[in-house]
């Protein structure tokens, strides 16, 4: 394997920082990028970026088209417009570089273009498969709660379709930051891990009472028999003890949020399973939400609450990502029409 080029490597730290610190990006955006800037040295053999000419971007395109997954599947077009122009953007950076302006030109940086055809392929807009509100309730009443774990359980999915709050926000929030009098969600950025660090009042949506029940149920219990308090996790995650010859247990909670959204994803997917529904995750219920929202409010003003509401700085947002019509309603509506 080629050694690492110590000059590459200190480059890529430069820009990796500048994204980060003046670009405002987030760690996980920069972990894409440096993954595909080592996808690009591979293919080079690691060469010195000084030594760049337009035939390793041509030569890159080609070896992305034609690489596969682990699973032995082609990458996807998506996938490969991602990385090229993860790579493209790093360069058109390096061309105003001192010791660079001379080698690189943003003409060069033009070759790492896809064809048109596969831009086009890779940014169509594809449907996402959601649970209806009739889905998501069959699979929420089915879910036992025999004991604190399961009612946790049950609780977080009413909480997911009450909200449509994203994993990374239910994950971190509080018992402090629920105020059941007027049902209310603070999403307090300083402490809620909100995507782009927003801060989000999210009043519980009304859409069904066996799931607002359960929902207060818990954090009646977490408030009495638990005895939680305001700065502990709304939903803690389950506390693991080593019984000798029996190996590891589930042992109530611990008074910690869950480091990963791993968890809340297997609950909601088994939830589905149980109930003998596709499995889906549970960002998909905020597709479930804007679509039973759709035709609730219905007015500019109630639509841009709705919309506020999700997290939604504009309407659009909520429309665009979450809002379009299905291919099935859409060729209902032509030919109603």
């Amino acid at each position: 394997m080629p050694k690492r080029c110590e000059e590459n490597e200190r480059m890529k730290r430069r820009y990796l920082q500048w994204l980060e610190e003046a670009e405002g990006r987030n760690r996980a955006t920069t972990d894409k990028v440096a993954a595909a800037l080592d996808r690009f040295e591979q293919s080079t053999g690691r060469k010195p970026f000084r030594a760049f000419h337009i035939g390793q971007a041509v030569a890159f395109k080609r070896k992305l088209t034609s690489a596969k997954n682990h699973n032995g599947t082609p990458l996807s077009k998506a996938t490969v417009s991602a990385t090229v122009r993860a790579v493209k953007a790093f360069f058109k950076w390096l061309s105003q570089q001192s010791g660079y302006k001379s080698r690189i030109s943003l003409a060069d940086c033009s070759y790492f273009n896809l064809p048109a055809k596969d831009e086009a392929i890779a940014h169509a807009r594809r449907e996402a498969a959601f649970p209806s509100l009739d889905q998501a309730l069959h699979a929420f009443r089915q879910m036992p709660e025999g004991d604190d774990i399961e009612r946790r359980n049950k609780a977080l999915f009413a909480f997911l379709l009450l909200t449509g709050a994203r994993v990374s926000a239910v994950a971190s929030l509080k018992l402090k930051h629920v105020d059941l009098g007027a049902g209310l969600v603070f999403q307090d950025a300083r402490e809620v891990d909100t995507k782009a660090s927003k801060t989000i009042y999210t009043t519980l949506f009304p859409v069904d009472a066996g799931a607002r029940g359960s929902f207060d149920a818990w954090v009646a219990r977490l408030n009495g028999p638990l005895l939680f308090g305001p700065t502990d996790p709304l939903f803690p995650k389950t506390a693991i003890r080593t019984e000798p010859g029996r190996g590891f247990r589930a042992d109530g909670f611990a008074r910690a949020h869950w480091t990963t959204a791993a968890p809340i994803r297997e609950i909601v997917g088994e939830a589905f399973e149980r109930a003998g529904l596709p499995r889906f995750g549970p960002h998909s219920f905020r597709k479930t939400l804007t679509h039973w929202g759709s035709t609730r409010y219905t007015t500019p003003e109630a639509f841009k609450a709705f919309s506020q509401n999700l997290g939604h700085e504009s309407v659009l947002t909520t429309f665009t990502s979450y809002g379009e019509v299905s291919w099935s309603r859409q060729a209902e509506i032509i030919k109603a029409g």
